[in-house]
């Protein structure tokens, strides 16, 4: 006789939903029930535990429930859904059988759950000994219908991450990709017995680590082959994050090569294949420009532009309610939304989901969780070559500013450097702005007004903007010019700028007025937390140079006129131009008219790392 019974007949006997029942196994309060693989065991003669509630109905306030622990860093589906607060995500497989694409691309930002997600569709799809539907059947997904149900299991699949190849060199990229490969043939042991395999030779010069880079470039299509021929249904492909070893090679100086390497293995895999059922990539950028998917007209690319998979990349506001209130911090929602939400992808609103289990986790007190989760190494690269347009635009977004720009979602690393559009292109595709509306331009790209997501990425700004300067920028120094502008010290600004230039910049930096624009905005920048800090816009009767609006009306206005000389001999008539000019052409008018009465004028001039400075 049996004695034991499934969470089924547990939920029928005692009129509870199965969900419930798995829920309180989970939690410890079914005694004697055990779990068997994934399969819970309830003893027949298990009571049912009683509702934790007095008659009255009311809670009992002096026992805290046992809620399920955070998913922080978890992106094993059958773990999070099984031992964590898991945030269903399964509709995102209904919305994809519902179109069928060959192949698809899905960028979003690091983060945000695409490893998670892609472990969920290989879970769902593969052919596998176990009877993976357990991970399915209180899903979404499962009440969708037979059309969806019939595509579980039924599948081999290849299933690799590159998230974690970030190395210093080739040498070093080349070994751990090839280990990756060569783990998930081993992962595919299956093969090398099977009799309907032809390639068995193949099979183990690749398990037993004696390929070359050619046969290694091949291994995708070769292994999808194999298991057509095994199970005789053509496999599914998963790369994940594909993108970062090409990030990498691109920051460490061996671009060409990985992304060589990367087009081989990818057309092997992806084009033309008919060993192939469908293919799954993820990454932060799309990068068809250089050719990687060169040919691949079964491509379908999904980024945060589009609208298509919007809410399954992150958390929407429904789903940050309802955590909210499962961990009983319903009173926070609105310091959650101000701190991680903002993003928009195609017409979806998201929070960031990395932060907001953070912020749970760590007892509701928001930091900058985000920030340290991977190499903000491109914003310093965009900032070593800014110009004064690249300074002023970061300079009005850290003040809440907007700004329209041309969006390439197809911008490729050695683009950030030459074409300041593609900056602001890898800036939105990896998190950094958001989108507050986009329009599709004639060129089949966008143009979009971006702005900060929220206050979680304007302190990432802020960190980055004044690491970089303290590159070049003592915080001595800085302080002292910032001392200097607050208290109309013409001789201590001049001092203290001429021994900056002295000792930081080479004579190749100070060729350009662009140089000394974007120095003297981004050590006013640093003031932001006093003064919105813009440059380059209309007042009176011209555009100033850089304006300083303080937040407080008792504080002085700041307004700086830069000039730019080729001798030395002529700084202090080009500084007191630089001066006449503010008056002349009224750059004081937005400051008046704010009801600033107080205002400290600066003609700034330069001539190599020479400074002469007029005030008023």
């Amino acid at each position: 006789m049996n004695d034991t019974m499934l969470i089924k007949e547990a939920a029928a006997l005692w009129g509870l939903t199965e969900r419930r029942v798995s829920d309180l196994c989970l939690k410890g309060r079914i005694e004697g029930a055990k779990k068997d693989g994934h399969i819970w065991l309830i003893p027949t003669d298990a009571r049912k535990p009683v509702d934790q509630r007095i008659k009255s109905g009311a809670y009992i306030k002096n026992k805290k429930p046992d809620n399920l622990p955070l998913p922080i860093g978890v992106s094993d589906y059958r773990l999070a859904q099984s031992k964590y607060y898991y945030i269903d995500k399964t509709l995102m497989i209904r919305d994809f059988l519902d179109e069928l694409p060959i192949v698809s691309l899905f960028t979003r930002p690091r983060r945000f759950g695409k490893t998670l997600n892609m472990d969920m569709l290989r879970t769902f799809f593969e052919k596998t000994d176990e009877d993976t539907s357990v991970y399915f059947k209180d899903k979404l997904i499962w009440n969708c219908g037979k059309k969806y149900r019939d595509h579980q299991g039924k599948y081999p699949v290849i299933f690799v991450s590159f998230k974690d190849i970030k190395k210093e060199t080739w040498k070093e990229t080349y070994h751990n990709i090839s280990q990756l490969i060569i783990l998930e043939f081993k992962r595919h042991s299956e093969l090398a017995e099977s009799d309907k395999v032809t390639d068995k030779q193949y099979y183990q010069k690749i398990v037993r680590e004696q390929a070359n880079q050619n046969e290694f470039e091949m291994s995708f299509f070769m292994l999808s082959k194999m298991l057509h021929d095994h199970y005789g249904t053509p496999a599914i492909i998963i790369i994940d994050e594909y993108d970062t070893p090409i990030q990498q090679g691109h920051a460490k100086g061996f671009y060409d090569e990985v992304i060589l390497f990367m087009r081989n293995l990818f057309s092997g895999g992806l084009k033309d294949n008919r060993h192939l059922s469908y293919g799954f990539l993820t990454g932060i950028l799309r990068v068809a420009k250089e050719s990687i998917f060169s040919g691949l007209n079964n491509l379908v690319i999904h980024s945060v532009l589009d609208q298509k998979y919007g809410a399954y990349f992150g958390f929407t506001s429904d789903e940050v309610k309802k955590m909210a209130e499962y961990y009983h911090a319903e009173d926070k929602y609105d310091e959650i939304r101000e701190w991680y939400d903002g993003y928009r992808f195609g017409n979806t609103e998201i929070f960031n989901p990395w932060s907001v289990i953070n912020y749970f986790s760590n007892h509701c007190q928001p930091r900058a969780f985000w920030q340290a989760t991977g190499s903000n190494e491109i914003i310093g690269e965009i900032l070593s070559d800014a110009d004064a347009e690249i300074y002023a635009r970061l300079s009005s977004l850290l003040q809440g500013g907007s700004f329209l720009t041309y969006i390439d979602t197809s911008v490729i690393y050695p683009q950030i450097k030459n074409n300041p559009s593609s900056i602001y292109s890898f800036l939105l595709v990896a998190g950094y702005l958001k989108a507050i509306r986009s329009e599709l331009s004639f060129t089949g790209d966008f143009m979009c007004e971006v702005a900060l997501p929220n206050k979680e990425v304007s302190l990432v700004y802020n960190k980055e903007v004044l690491q970089k300067l303290s590159a070049i920028v003592s915080p001595s120094a800085a302080a002292s010019i910032q001392e200097a502008l607050c208290l109309c010290d013409a001789g201590l600004l001049k001092k203290q700028l001429e021994t900056l230039l002295i000792q930081s910049a080479s004579f190749y930096d100070t060729i350009g007025e662009n140089f000394y624009h974007g120095l003297m905005l981004g050590l006013c920048a640093a003031l932001s937390s006093k003064y919105y800090v813009t440059s380059n816009r209309e007042s009176g009767d011209g555009r100033y140079d850089i304006q300083l609006m303080p937040k407080e009306p008792d504080m002085p206005g700041i307004l700086i006129e830069l000039k730019m000389g080729k001798k030395s001999t002529d700084l202090k008539k080009l500084a007191n131009t630089a001066l006449q000019q503010i008056a002349d052409r009224k750059y004081d008018t937005e400051l008046t008219a704010h009801g600033i009465h107080t205002i400290y004028r600066f003609g700034v001039a330069f001539s190599g790392k020479k400074v002469e400075i007029a005030v008023i």
